[in-house]
């Protein structure tokens, strides 16, 4: 774990991350962070997410189109995203431990976690494909 000094504009991220569930872009938080910190750069925004990503802080998330995308919860968890807009959220799958167990079965190693990331399309793109 790398040693850091206090920042603000570090601790005005962890909040920023904290208060949503919507996995944001760090254009996102960089947009956010631009309301309280009008001074603040996108690159200090970056550096800032992947030291508290490479600290185990917060959880970076790369999607299949290579959209990195950042999260509070550092547990392990599931994610869905959409392949239309792009909006990931959390997936909450029953049983993801026996998953774990039955890769586990299969496999010449030992499987310590599993994390699923899962495609399709969000309930208001799904809306407006339909109509």
């Amino acid at each position: 774990m790398q040693k850091r000094k206090f920042s603000k504009q570090r601790e005005a991220i962890i909040e920023n991350l904290k208060n949503r569930c919507d996995h944001p872009t760090a254009d996102m938080v960089y947009s956010d962070l631009r309301q309280i910190y009008p001074n603040v750069s996108l690159g200090t925004v970056y550096r800032n997410l992947s030291l508290l990503a490479e600290n185990n802080e917060i959880k970076k998330l790369v999607s299949d189109d290579g959209v990195t995308h950042f999260d509070y919860n550092i547990k392990s968890h599931d994610h869905f995203v959409c392949r239309k807009c792009g909006a990931m959220s959390d997936l909450h799958i029953i049983n993801c431990e026996n998953l774990t167990e039955e890769i586990s079965k299969n496999f010449d190693g030992y499987v310590e976690k599993c994390d699923i990331m899962s495609y399709g399309l969000c309930k208001n793109c799904y809306n407006q494909e339909s109509n």
